[in-house]
């Protein structure tokens, strides 16, 4: 069930959900959101450590880039297996590079389409995801349902958003990303890994990005990240409506 909370903060969910996210400062924007999260446990878990809310939502720093988020991610999945105590939605969730104009600083993005960029062979006629050489996946998507109904109540945009091990730096590259996948709003680092781990335990996956930078030429003095972790706070603040009423089985 889901309790009354606070303006802005968000309570018990139905869903055992898993928050995963790639460094502390990330994972301590989304425990502001909740009540109470000086009282958050530690949790340690083979391989892990559990960042546990009073409210019962488990965040996990995960780490940096697609294989440690997944093999992160794996664990807390397995270790609440055998907990008897399986989660029913697992969320990636962080900062990141937005598509300009259609993803500004400060903006949130929702992935319909979590997508490997860079998950392939480059080839005399260009990049060949591995899905063309007959095997693999480049990309999971999100309940639907879930995704309109995080859209409308955060003001998140909806569309791609795409992994990659290195982060963008030239407008040649951003180019590059954007014709590949003209539906892409964003770009980050983990959550790939994230949505392949909760595949391999059949769990839906989510993805949520405040908008730090733009994808481009690499100029840390256009990075905001502090306005992005207040927008991710704000948005995980709006997500208690959300999570009430949203159904596992609804895909």
């Amino acid at each position: 069930m889901v309790l009354p909370a606070e303006e802005g903060q968000l309570t018990t969910s139905s869903v055992r959900v898993l928050v995963a996210t790639a460094v502390p400062v990330e994972r301590d924007a989304v425990a502001r959101a909740f009540p109470g999260p000086e009282a958050a446990a530690e949790v340690p878990r083979p391989g892990i450590v559990l960042h546990r809310l009073p409210g019962g939502w488990d965040l996990l720093a995960a780490g940096v880039g697609p294989a440690l988020a997944a093999a992160s991610t794996a664990a807390a999945l397995t270790a609440a297996a055998l907990d008897s105590a399986p989660y029913g939605l697992v969320v990636s969730a962080g900062i990141g590079g937005g598509f300009v104009p259609d993803a500004p600083v400060g903006s949130l993005v929702v992935a319909d389409a979590i997508t490997a960029a860079d998950l392939g062979a480059e080839t005399a006629d260009g990049f060949l995801p591995v899905t063309d050489l007959g095997f693999g996946t480049v990309t999971h998507h999100p309940p639907a349902g879930l995704v309109r109904a995080v859209a409308a109540a955060t003001g998140a945009r909806a569309g791609t958003v795409l992994t990659g091990s290195t982060v963008t730096g030239t407008t040649g590259r951003a180019a590059l990303l954007r014709a590949g996948h003209p539906r892409a709003l964003a770009e980050a680092m983990e959550g790939f890994g994230v949505a392949e781990a909760a595949a391999a335990h059949g769990v839906p996956v989510l993805e949520l990005r405040a908008v730090s930078n733009p994808v481009g030429p690499r100029d840390r003095a256009a990075w905001r990240v502090g306005d992005a972790l207040a927008a991710l706070t704000d948005a995980f603040g709006k997500l208690a409506p959300v999570l009430t009423s949203w159904n596992p089985h609804d895909r």
